[in-house]
């Protein structure tokens, strides 16, 4: 299916105006939307894209939006998407600077917060739960504990788990790679 300029942005307008938490929270919504709605990206490839952008440097949200709108409708999609994503962060941080601290102590503002924060770990939940799903094997149950285990065991920065998890990766798979072509 093509897209024109205008839907791409509505997509990411809709997905940045309508998701609190950050980009992991947006990551069902993106998929709903790219992947079963409009049908643009493949199920695997979108996560494939996600792997991509979780591991450069950068907010997800906006690396996601830049790389979509880049394979969809190249630098002016790219372009397109960002705004989308990000224009409702500006205006929400800027109504939050104008306005929040005068209302934050209000306990109808706090309650209305403490929810969205709880929705938030759910939808962080889900994202991690389908990524799982996309990556239930033997060696990514590994590199997910191993991962787990230099964090929070170890007490390892969290960069220094991704380049050793990402190198473990790159090995296994890089090894797994030549035995196959060598049985060829």
């Amino acid at each position: 299916m093509t897209i024109s300029l205008y839907r791409l942005f509505m997509i990411f307008l809709k997905v940045g105006a309508f998701t609190f938490g950050g980009g992991y929270a947006m990551i069902p919504i993106f998929e709903r939307e790219l992947v079963y709605r409009y049908k643009l990206i493949k199920p695997e490839s979108f996560y494939d894209t996600l792997t991509i952008c979780q591991s450069i440097p950068g907010a997800i949200a906006v690396n996601f939006a830049a790389f979509v709108g880049y394979k969809l409708k190249g630098y002016k999609g790219a372009f397109i998407a960002l705004l989308g994503v990000i224009i409702p962060s500006f205006v929400f941080i800027l109504l939050i600077a104008i306005f929040l601290f005068q209302f934050i102590e209000m306990r109808y503002v706090a309650a209305f917060f403490q929810g969205v924060r709880l929705s938030v770990v759910a939808l962080i939940f889900l994202a991690g739960y389908k990524l799982l799903r996309q990556n239930r094997t033997y060696l990514g149950i590994f590199i997910i504990v191993f991962t787990l285990a230099l964090i929070v065991a170890l007490q390892a920065h969290p960069v220094i788990a991704i380049v050793f998890a990402g190198g473990f990766g790159y090995l296994v798979y890089t090894v797994r790679a030549v035995i196959a072509h060598g049985d060829s």
